[in-house]
């Protein structure tokens, strides 16, 4: 049985691909927060259309 091996998105360290790696496809879970920070920040999006704008989705703009 081989075992896949990934590279963590964050750091590009080597990650097993099984139950062992509790943070697949992340390293640690610095790596993954870091992740996840840069997505909050929107330094990272998913390309395409803007999602529609509909009426009442613009007096909750702000909070």
């Amino acid at each position: 049985m081989s075992v896949t091996v990934v590279q963590c998105p964050t750091c590009q360290k080597n990650v097993e691909w099984g139950p062992q790696s509790e943070f697949r496809p992340f390293c640690s879970d610095r790596c993954r927060l870091i992740d996840l920070g840069e997505w909050a920040n929107e330094e990272k999006q998913i390309p395409g259309e803007p999602a529609p704008q509909f009426p009442d989705q613009a007096d909750n703009e702000g909070y």
